[in-house]
Protein backbone atom coordinates (compact mmCIF):
# COMPACT_ATOMS: atom_id res chain seq x y z
CA UNK A 1 0.00 0.00 0.00
CA UNK A 2 2.84 2.64 0.61
CA UNK A 3 3.91 1.51 -2.70
CA UNK A 4 1.17 3.29 -4.40
CA UNK A 5 1.14 6.34 -2.07
CA UNK A 6 5.15 7.15 -3.29
CA UNK A 7 4.05 6.65 -6.24
CA UNK A 8 1.77 8.98 -6.51
CA UNK A 9 3.44 11.73 -4.36
CA UNK A 10 5.64 13.11 -7.23
CA UNK A 11 2.27 13.14 -9.68
CA UNK A 12 0.95 15.36 -7.16
CA UNK A 13 4.19 17.64 -6.54
CA UNK A 14 3.98 17.87 -10.34
CA UNK A 15 0.71 18.54 -10.65
CA UNK A 16 0.74 21.36 -7.71
CA UNK A 17 3.48 23.21 -9.35
CA UNK A 18 1.94 22.96 -12.77
CA UNK A 19 -1.02 24.89 -11.73
CA UNK A 20 0.99 27.24 -9.58
CA UNK A 21 2.85 28.29 -12.97
CA UNK A 22 -0.09 28.06 -15.16
CA UNK A 23 -1.93 30.75 -12.52
CA UNK A 24 1.37 32.86 -12.30
CA UNK A 25 1.92 33.06 -16.24
CA UNK A 26 -1.87 34.22 -16.41
CA UNK A 27 -1.76 36.95 -14.06
CA UNK A 28 1.06 38.02 -16.18
CA UNK A 29 -0.19 38.17 -19.19
CA UNK A 30 -3.88 39.17 -18.24
CA UNK A 31 -4.89 42.27 -19.56
CA UNK A 32 -5.30 45.56 -17.14
CA UNK A 33 -6.06 49.09 -17.37
CA UNK A 34 -2.39 49.91 -16.67
CA UNK A 35 -2.74 52.85 -15.02
CA UNK A 36 -0.85 55.78 -15.83
CA UNK A 37 3.27 55.23 -16.61
CA UNK A 38 5.69 58.13 -15.21
CA UNK A 39 9.49 57.92 -16.13
CA UNK A 40 12.18 60.24 -15.24
CA UNK A 41 15.33 60.62 -16.82
CA UNK A 42 18.30 63.13 -16.82
CA UNK A 43 20.58 63.77 -19.44
CA UNK A 44 22.93 67.32 -19.80
CA UNK A 45 20.92 70.49 -18.77
CA UNK A 46 17.32 68.82 -19.06
CA UNK A 47 15.31 66.73 -16.67
CA UNK A 48 12.55 64.98 -18.14
CA UNK A 49 9.46 63.32 -16.79
CA UNK A 50 7.32 61.43 -19.28
CA UNK A 51 3.68 60.03 -18.85
CA UNK A 52 1.21 58.46 -20.19
CA UNK A 53 -2.32 57.23 -19.05
CA UNK A 54 -2.72 53.64 -19.91
CA UNK A 55 -0.64 53.28 -22.66
CA UNK A 56 -2.71 50.82 -25.74
CA UNK A 57 -2.70 50.17 -28.92
CA UNK A 58 -3.93 53.23 -30.78
CA UNK A 59 -3.92 56.89 -30.32
CA UNK A 60 -2.29 57.95 -27.29
CA UNK A 61 -1.27 61.15 -25.50
CA UNK A 62 1.96 61.99 -24.04
CA UNK A 63 2.45 64.58 -21.31
CA UNK A 64 6.25 65.88 -20.75
CA UNK A 65 7.62 67.95 -17.74
CA UNK A 66 11.13 69.71 -18.61
CA UNK A 67 13.30 71.05 -15.51
CA UNK A 68 16.55 72.59 -15.45
CA UNK A 69 17.18 74.25 -19.11
CA UNK A 70 14.60 75.53 -21.05
CA UNK A 71 14.24 73.53 -24.63
CA UNK A 72 13.11 74.81 -27.37
CA UNK A 73 12.01 72.36 -29.38
CA UNK A 74 10.58 69.10 -28.36
CA UNK A 75 9.42 65.58 -29.83
CA UNK A 76 8.60 61.92 -29.30
CA UNK A 77 9.15 59.11 -31.22
CA UNK A 78 8.10 55.74 -30.56
CA UNK A 79 10.42 52.90 -31.81
CA UNK A 80 9.61 49.52 -31.71
CA UNK A 81 12.98 47.90 -31.58
CA UNK A 82 11.95 44.12 -31.56
CA UNK A 83 9.98 44.68 -34.81
CA UNK A 84 11.87 47.44 -36.87
CA UNK A 85 9.13 49.89 -36.23
CA UNK A 86 10.21 53.45 -36.35
CA UNK A 87 7.66 56.11 -36.29
CA UNK A 88 7.05 59.55 -37.05
CA UNK A 89 9.02 61.61 -34.54
CA UNK A 90 5.27 63.98 -33.50
CA UNK A 91 6.28 67.64 -31.87
CA UNK A 92 5.56 68.12 -28.21
CA UNK A 93 3.24 71.98 -27.99
CA UNK A 94 4.52 73.94 -24.56
CA UNK A 95 1.58 74.22 -22.44
CA UNK A 96 3.33 76.28 -20.10
CA UNK A 97 6.72 76.69 -18.71
CA UNK A 98 8.24 73.19 -18.58
CA UNK A 99 5.47 71.28 -19.37
CA UNK A 100 4.40 70.00 -23.24
CA UNK A 101 1.63 67.30 -24.56
CA UNK A 102 1.56 65.72 -27.51
CA UNK A 103 -1.58 64.99 -29.87
CA UNK A 104 -2.49 61.43 -30.28
CA UNK A 105 0.63 59.59 -30.77
CA UNK A 106 -0.54 55.79 -33.14
CA UNK A 107 1.24 52.96 -31.52
CA UNK A 108 0.04 50.83 -34.16
CA UNK A 109 0.52 47.45 -31.98
CA UNK A 110 1.29 46.15 -28.38
CA UNK A 111 4.42 45.35 -26.99
CA UNK A 112 7.54 46.95 -25.98
CA UNK A 113 8.31 50.29 -27.27
CA UNK A 114 10.48 52.69 -27.02
CA UNK A 115 9.65 56.30 -26.60
CA UNK A 116 12.61 58.69 -27.34
CA UNK A 117 11.58 62.60 -26.26
CA UNK A 118 14.25 64.81 -27.76
CA UNK A 119 14.93 68.62 -26.84
CA UNK A 120 16.78 71.42 -28.42
CA UNK A 121 17.80 74.34 -26.70
CA UNK A 122 20.07 77.29 -25.87
CA UNK A 123 21.46 75.44 -23.48
CA UNK A 124 22.58 72.46 -26.10
CA UNK A 125 20.14 68.77 -27.64
CA UNK A 126 20.08 66.01 -25.57
CA UNK A 127 17.69 62.30 -25.97
CA UNK A 128 15.95 60.76 -23.22
CA UNK A 129 14.78 57.09 -24.18
CA UNK A 130 12.01 55.59 -21.72
CA UNK A 131 10.87 52.46 -21.72
CA UNK A 132 7.37 51.65 -22.46
CA UNK A 133 4.57 48.34 -22.45
CA UNK A 134 1.60 48.84 -24.92
CA UNK A 135 -1.47 46.35 -23.70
Amino acid sequence: MSSTVDRRRPVLLIAVVAVLAAAIVAWLVWPSSGGEQVRRSTQGPYTVQLSVEDPHQGGNVFALTVTGATPDVVTLEPVMPQMGHALTPSPAIAEGPGRFRTGDVLLPMPGQWEITVSLRGPSGATQHVFPLLVK
